[in-house]
């Protein structure tokens, strides 16, 4: 069954709003065994609207659209499926009726351009909207499933798994599409493709490689007539991945860096201090996102100019003679944070994070500094990128080099 979502709403298209119900939506699929083609998102414009839904009609099986479904004249989405199937809306009595009890419950008055979200085609059957006043719709013609659902997230979720999901359960074939993401840091997108190279032409599973502020992320996804066999065809492309990347696959779904070096430490029950410049504070930031990371998280220090790198134990002859983006200034930072909070782990960042280059080096040069009892080490790299960019990639490094040295102590 091929599938395809249409979002509706002008404010989508404006960027004020991010689409969240395609997102949800495209998950939901694949378990399924519903193969999503395509995604769609369309302003408040009945011609353009009709438009979209009449492409989605020629070449899909499944279209699901969100949004427009409310009782304001930029609501639009009935109509338009009206028109697109050449049908005629009127208002279903018993959908008027419910709409009515459900103002006199809320003791308001219900607007009179409520009604239209009472209307439907012959060929619509309503779903119950339990969160709001929009019913949506399930219409089925001439071999083709559409259904409209609300645009309000909570709305349209409830909707999805109360009503919806249980019916396209009966109708799917049986198959099911089952997808596992590797994530990997330390090379860049073109060397893992080329490491890869042998599975990307692979029909079933399938590879994918996508650039994430994380790494880089391995996509598998295998289609099969059940879950266990799909889960052992992704099992067999896993071990030939994580036998090509070795320590650079960090973790998969919905691993968190933050997360898994939490546990490490609390396991070894190891304390953590943080020295940060050029990352101003986002390493500590997330590290302490994690629950319960009070348990191995001791400080987190922004030292941001040479005075505050010297004020916290950073000896000024160090930046004096190698700068503030060095090696030495890096582990020196580390050691210091380590040291003067007396925990088991100290790690720092300095760099470059841009626009501008500092002390003649390009934007993106970066060091990070492990100091812990056994050893000492710095990692110099290089992150191109706007700022914000520079500054999570860096934070990722540096937590994906303390995992490493975690895992090491085993």
């Amino acid at each position: 069954m091929k599938a395809e979502i249409i979002s509706v709403g002008t404010e989508l298209l404006l960027g004020e709003i991010t689409d969240t119900n395609a997102n949800f939506l495209a998950s939901q699929l694949p378990p399924l065994g519903i193969d999503l083609y395509w995604i769609s998102q369309v302003g408040d414009n009945q011609a353009r609207l009709v438009e979209v839904l009449r492409r989605a009609w020629q070449r899909s099986d499944l279209i699901l659209t969100t949004g427009g479904l409310g009782p304001t004249g930029d609501d639009l989405t009935r109509e338009a499926i009206a028109e697109m199937l050449s049908e005629k809306l009127e208002v279903e009595p018993s959908l008027a009726d419910k709409l009515r009890q459900l103002f006199a419950r809320r003791n308001v008055e219900m607007p009179t351009s409520n009604l239209k979200q009472a209307a439907v085609i012959p060929s619509a059957t309503p779903l119950y909207n339990s969160q709001g006043t929009a019913p949506g719709w399930w219409v089925e013609r001439d071999g083709h499933l559409l259904i409209a659902m609300p645009g309000p997230p909570g709305e349209m979720q409830k909707m999805w798994n109360d009503d919806i999901l249980p019916q396209l359960r009966l109708k799917c074939s049986g198959e099911v599409i089952f997808s596992k993401i590797l994530k990997t840091l330390g090379l860049g997108e073109a060397r893992v493709g080329e490491l890869v190279s042998p599975l990307l032409s692979s029909a079933n599973p399938t590879l994918g490689v996508y650039a994430k502020a994380d790494g880089i992320h391995l996509r598998l996804t295998a289609k099969a007539q059940s879950q266990q066999q799909a889960e052992k065809m992704i099992a067999q492309s896993e071990a030939e991945l994580r036998s090509i990347l070795g320590e650079h696959v960090w973790g998969a779904d919905d691993d968190r860096l933050e997360v898994l070096v939490g546990n490490l430490l609390a396991g070894k029950a190891l304390s953590l201090a943080t020295m940060e410049s050029c990352t101003g504070g986002l390493l500590a930031s997330t590290v302490t996102d994690v629950s319960g990371s009070s348990a191995y998280f001791k400080v987190g220090l922004v030292a941001y100019s040479n005075e505050s790198k010297i004020a916290y134990g950073v000896a000024p002859e160090i930046i004096a003679d190698y700068g503030t983006v060095s090696r030495e200034v890096a582990q020196a930072m580390a050691t210091a944070a380590r040291l003067r909070f007396e925990a088991d782990i100290g790690i720092s960042t300095t760099g470059v994070a841009g626009p501008d280059e500092i002390e003649g080096k390009p934007v993106g040069t970066v060091y990070i500094g492990i100091d812990w009892a056994e050893s000492q080490k710095v990692i110099a790299s290089n992150y191109p990128g706007n700022r914000i960019w520079v500054k999570h990639r860096v934070t990722s490094a540096a937590l994906f080099e303390l995992r490493k040295m975690l895992v090491a102590l085993d």
